[in-house]
């Protein structure tokens, strides 16, 4: 005899599929089909924030939820970070970790200060003259505030790319060209021309441009200009690669090549995005940190965080009530 269900009112929680749940079954057809345990599973899952039936369904990907190898220090680590626009604190007391093998996503509504805190990662704040950062940030284990870091170098380890695609005025070569040649990276023309095939490899722009290597950079389409963007970060095989809303400017068939690049580049660089879509937070990230007023209201794993958030901030944030 089938069991009645019973009815669902407009005030009942709607059940939704735990991502852990899917995770573990995803595990287990792998184990049935003969599969690495240890590979990552994929596609994604639907799910909806809890007690919130008319929020909107936001896909996660299907995360084993493995951890690094204990006892693995984070690529980089920024403690108590406060940020100062003159007399106005921008950013009050941040804690947060990189790790190299996920990628970090920062959401939050404007001006919550996730941008700040990106900035400050590879000290693009030092451009603006009334900004002042205390607290500590660390790139393997190393003070990049200290006497002894050397700021060009700090932007070489840590690359950046920016909201608004921003090739040079300069051949598509050339672009990508431009920061192994000043780092002194290649000993001469056929090792540059390698350094140039890779990186455009590696943005998935290669056989798009190969042809046309000697065209103005400026000349390529909006998606194009940011991939190239990011074969100019990685050219000097950066450690790091922040990437501040990198596609809010690009149409969706673009934002779907620039989210496939990002899932390829995790494991190769430490990866932190600021993103104001929380469904492009949920597709490419591990870890997400909800900002909000300067604050970092609350950080962990990518799917607790939208399945089941801890702060009512947060759950308010990711099912529209604000932001």
């Amino acid at each position: 005899m089938m069991k009645q269900q019973t009815p669902i009112s407009a005030t009942s929680p709607v059940p939704i599929t735990s991502t852990a749940i899917a995770a573990e079954a995803a595990a287990d057809q792998r184990s049935v089909m003969g599969g690495d345990e240890s590979a990552e599973p994929t596609g994604e899952v639907e799910v909806r924030p809890p007690a919130s039936p008319s929020a909107p369904v936001i896909k996660v990907a299907v995360d084993t939820g493995l951890e690094p190898v204990t006892g693995k220090i984070p690529k980089m680590q920024a403690h108590d970070v406060r940020v100062f626009y003159g007399d106005k604190e921008a950013l009050k007391g941040v804690s947060i970790d990189i790790h190299e093998d996920r990628v970090t996503a920062f959401i939050g509504p404007s001006g919550c200060g996730k941008s700040t805190l990106l900035r400050c990662l590879n000290r693009m704040n030092d451009t603006i003259p009334t900004a002042r950062v205390t607290g500590k940030i660390s790139l393997d284990g190393e003070d990049i505030n200290g006497a002894a870091m050397d700021v060009v170098q700090l932007r070489a380890r840590v690359g950046m790319v920016f909201q608004k695609p921003n090739p040079f005025p300069k051949s598509i070569y050339e672009n990508v060209a431009y920061g192994p040649r000043i780092h002194g990276l290649a000993s001469g023309k056929s090792e540059l021309d390698a350094m140039v095939e890779k990186s455009l490899r590696r943005a998935g722009l290669w056989d798009e441009v190969k042809d046309r290597l000697q065209e103005s950079g400026t000349a390529l389409s909006g998606g194009q200009q940011q991939r190239l963007c990011i074969a100019r970060a990685i050219a000097v095989d950066p450690e790091v690669i922040l990437m501040d809303e990198p596609c809010s400017a690009l149409d969706p068939i673009a934002t779907a090549k620039i989210e496939e690049l990002i899932h390829e580049l995790r494991g190769r660089y430490a990866i932190a995005i600021v993103t104001h879509n929380m469904q492009q937070a949920a597709r490419v990230s591990q870890r997400t940190a909800f900002f909000h007023l300067g604050e970092m209201v609350e950080y962990g794993k990518t799917k607790d965080l939208f399945t089941n958030p801890r702060e009512t901030r947060t759950q308010d944030y990711i099912t529209g009530r604000y932001g």
